[in-house]
């Protein structure tokens, strides 16, 4: 007996049969209708059907990944206490025999370092915020900070995939692509889940897989958005080809690729014919987004001088507004180099000079733009840094190491409460005294606030039914306006 999703597959080649029969229709239409009937047939692999599930607060959101783990102490949990702790021995009874990672494992003394930070109350709410974060501080209020994540993962590469795809071993969907899988874009033009990584701040590396589709059909994976030179290879035709001579060129291409989907019943196939067809549209639309020309010069005060560079992390921002504008699901920024295993004060304060500034400013330009009820908004790490030095204790020298246990996050805008603090750290900001928040937890919240039920949201691979939050997860309910 025949597999029906295999027959429902097979028939996503009716769009030869179409193009036969009605020779006049248009291939934007024609490619639509396609898109439509791929979307359908994705839910109804993944056993769902009537996506969103019900009535969603955000119709977008914008994650800003500040990998390498910022530093709580620094920027947002204020610990006055350290103060008078400085230079004293971490307690056996606070570290609670925490494992530690290869580069403070063979350290014999574990002393507390002061943040050499200022820390004031700003906003009606009173939110504590350093002056490593100026910009941010304006906009407390707009905002709701969670002091209390955690992870299991202490090292760079598992902890940014649990981050991304609900596991540490690669291999699964990232969040963009199950959120594209499962309520597509409002773009016709642009692709449903778009990454952008700020050049040259160093740091872990990055790889595609964190952006990936894991076992979903590869059409739903994120565009990396290059940061020099065109975002996208090939947006030019070579010198001579007409745009007429690529549409001729793709309808033949797409002729031979539907002969082997007939033949094949492969779903990778139709991916394929779909992007070449997005591919096609964004030759058009990619241009038209990256081109600030008529964005006024209130924009650049707003994000700063560095929006007008391409590849740096203001003019992310920048563009992760103007796609938002466009519909597209899901933009991730990622900027590099949080992980001062010394010299905290000088490669922390480079790093808040590079995106303190535009974060701030990407929140208030949406807020001013009536989106921000619709977009939301994510800003943290992987995990935070330990209360305890890493290396020589002097102002110049010292350094943090991994820190799973507690760490800082804040969400605005698509349905969240703002002007609150969620969770609360213990005098050393080294264990949660108070709402703890797990992975699972903020992955649950971002695809409940799309409207996205994160225990149906199913997909079969391997004989069984996978999800983003594997079988955990529970709604940060405080966080939910």
């Amino acid at each position: 007996m025949a597999d029906p999703r295999q027959e429902r597959i097979r028939q996503l080649t009716r769009r030869s049969l179409l193009r036969g029969a009605a020779g006049g229709l248009g291939a934007a239409a024609l490619t639509d209708l396609f898109a439509g009937e791929l979307q359908a047939d994705a839910s109804e692999i993944g056993g769902l059907g009537g996506l969103p599930h019900f009535a969603p607060k955000a119709k977008r959101a914008i994650y800003l990944f500040m990998s390498g783990g910022p530093s709580q102490m620094e920027l947002f949990d204020y610990k006055p206490g350290l103060s008078k702790l400085h230079g004293q021995e971490l307690p056996d009874s606070i570290r609670q025999g925490q494992r530690l990672t290869g580069m403070t494992s063979t350290q014999t003394s574990f002393p507390v370092a002061e943040p050499l930070v200022e820390f004031a109350q700003h906003g009606e709410a009173g939110a504590w915020a350093s002056n490593l974060m100026p910009h941010t501080s304006k906009i407390v209020d707009d905002l709701c900070f969670i002091k209390s994540m955690h992870t299991e993962a202490i090292n760079h590469d598992p902890a940014v995939t649990f981050f991304q795809t609900g596991f540490q071993i690669a291999g699964r969907p990232s969040i963009g692509a199950w959120l594209s899988y499962g309520l597509g874009s409002e773009s016709r033009d642009l692709p449903a889940f778009v990454v952008m990584v700020t050049q040259g701040t160093g740091g872990q590396p990055l790889y595609d897989r964190l952006w990936g589709s894991g076992f979903l059909p590869t059409r739903y994976q994120g565009v990396k958005f290059r940061s020099v030179g065109d975002p996208v290879l090939f947006l030019k035709d070579p010198k001579g080809f007409r745009r007429e001579d690529r549409r001729v060129f793709l309808d033949a291409l797409a002729g031979l690729n539907e002969h082997k989907q007939r033949e094949f019943g492969d779903p990778e196939i139709a991916t394929r014919i779909a992007q070449y067809e997005m591919a096609f549209k964004m030759q058009s639309s990619v241009p038209e987004l990256t081109d600030l020309s008529a964005e006024p010069e209130s924009t650049f005060a707003l994000y700063g001088e560095d929006a007008r560079k391409p590849g740096t992390f203001a003019a992310n921002c920048l563009l992760a507004r103007r796609l938002a504008e466009r519909g597209v699901r899901f933009v991730q920024l990622f900027h590099r180099g949080w992980d001062q295993h010394g010299a905290m004060m000088k490669g922390i304060t480079k790093q808040c000079e590079q995106t303190d500034q535009a974060a701030a400013a990407l929140v208030q330009d949406l807020k001013q733009r009536g989106m921000l009820d619709e977009t939301l908004v994510v800003w943290g790490g992987e995990f935070g840094r330990t209360v305890y030095c890493q290396g020589r204790l002097n102002p110049e020298e010292y350094g943090r190491d991994h820190h799973p246990r507690c760490f800082t996050i804040w969400m605005a805008g698509g349905g969240v409460k703002p002007g609150q603090t969620i969770g609360a750290t213990d005098e050393y900001s080294y264990n949660i005294t108070e709402d703890p928040i797990h992975v699972h937890d903020l992955q649950a919240t971002i695809m409940h606030l799309m409207g996205v039920d994160h225990t149906k949201l199913t997909f079969k691979h391997q004989g069984r039914r996978f999800r983003l939050t594997d079988v955990h997860g529970e709604l940060i309910e405080k966080a939910l306006a």
